[in-house]
């Protein structure tokens, strides 16, 4: 899986947050400080589209756009991507564990069993 660029990742936090499917007008509306073009945010939901990473359903005359996966799920496929790339997946581990708060080593010993 390939990383998301700035104006992706802002697309598909908002489609992330959203509790529905969502219009590319609403995905505009929500990243209004940005002041896109309608023509844009229709060409990165279509990139994220070609990506597999959003589903586009037509309702009538408009298409509304949902996230295939949840953000944990990306994230993690990413996490994995990354370690697959590692020519030392230990030492990549280990280095990723350095990094981590004691808290997020607690909580990652207590999903370990």
């Amino acid at each position: 899986m390939t990383s998301l660029g700035e104006l992706e990742r802002a697309v598909m936090n908002v489609l992330w947050e959203a509790d529905r499917d969502v219009t590319a007008r609403e995905v505009q509306d929500q990243l209004a400080d940005r002041d896109l073009a309608t023509t844009t945010v229709l060409t990165v939901l279509g990139r994220l589209e070609r990506k597999q990473l959003v589903q586009r359903i037509r309702d009538g005359r408009a298409h509304h756009y949902r996230p295939v996966a949840g953000r944990e799920d990306h994230v993690a496929e990413l996490m994995t991507d990354a370690l697959d790339d590692a020519s030392d997946r230990g030492a990549a581990l280990a280095r990723f564990l350095g990094s981590m708060t004691e808290e997020e080593r607690s909580r990652l010993r207590d999903l370990l069993g």
